[in-house]
């Protein structure tokens, strides 16, 4: 059984005065005890407060982004020891605006994703279509194609067996459209059986999140289907009820 995960990506997004709100505010309501895990990955300035602010939850803390290269001369950069040593426990990679606004291609991913599991962390790698893509028939083979470059690595395929996949179609994200919940569930479907050809295994216990304008309102349809564990979740993950209420669907 799959346990669902919530995962709440803030961006560039909040303030320190933000962050304690929202981050007491999501301790107040998971109080009483959800059966689903969440996390919330703040943008790097603030992960070491958050982790202090998380304190005495169950929530697990991530991170946006890291470098696929050790500590030393790489000015700007975060390494996984850093993440590490503030506390975190995941890492969102691959999320389609860092394909598309700073060049990340599907091989640095992969060395970054691997790079992360060989440090002790959790991948929370994202795929996902642009809309021309969707609209032309190219959903799976642009999927297939990101997740390839690892399952047809030994190196990767050893790495994904500690990874979660989010599926974002592009054209969802931050736009108010949303995949129906039948969209998702059919990539959802083909991710799983795509692992499955390599490791049916992994395919089984790999947790596959939907991303991509989830909200408290939609959620519940979206996780009612069998291939979708849970949400990576951006807008909504800044507001707390309906952060709450995503993280209540997930559990039911």
């Amino acid at each position: 059984m799959r346990k669902p995960l919530v995962a709440g990506n803030w961006k560039m997004n909040g303030s320190r005065e933000s962050a304690q709100s929202l981050v007491a505010g999501i301790k107040e309501g998971l109080a009483s005890a959800v059966a689903a895990e969440v996390a919330i990955c703040p943008p790097f300035v603030y992960l070491s407060e958050v982790k202090s602010l998380l304190e005495g939850s169950e929530v697990a803390l991530g991170a946006q982004n890291v470098s696929h290269r050790g500590n030393g001369a790489f000015t700007g950069e975060i390494s996984t020891s850093m993440l590490l040593d503030v506390g975190c426990k995941y890492v969102i990679l691959g999320h389609s605006e860092r394909r598309a606004l700073y060049g990340e291609t599907d091989v640095l991913v992969a060395e970054k994703l691997i790079a992360i599991n060989a440090a002790g962390l959790k991948p929370i790698l994202c795929v996902g279509e642009l809309l021309e893509e969707r609209e032309s028939g190219k959903t799976e083979a642009v999927v297939a194609r990101q997740l390839d470059v690892l399952l047809n690595s030994v190196e990767g395929l050893a790495a994904l067996q500690n990874t979660v996949i989010a599926y974002e179609p592009v054209w969802a994200i931050g736009t108010g459209m949303t995949a129906t919940p039948q969209q998702a569930q059919d990539v959802h479907a083909f991710i799983r059986q795509r692992v499955a050809a390599k490791d049916a295994a992994l395919a089984e216990k790999m947790r596959i999140l939907y991303g991509g304008s989830v909200k408290g309102s939609n959620a519940a349809e979206l996780f009612a289907k069998a291939d979708i564990d849970g949400g990576l979740i951006g807008g909504a993950s800044l507001q707390v009820e309906e952060f709450l209420t995503i993280c209540q669907a997930a559990a039911n």
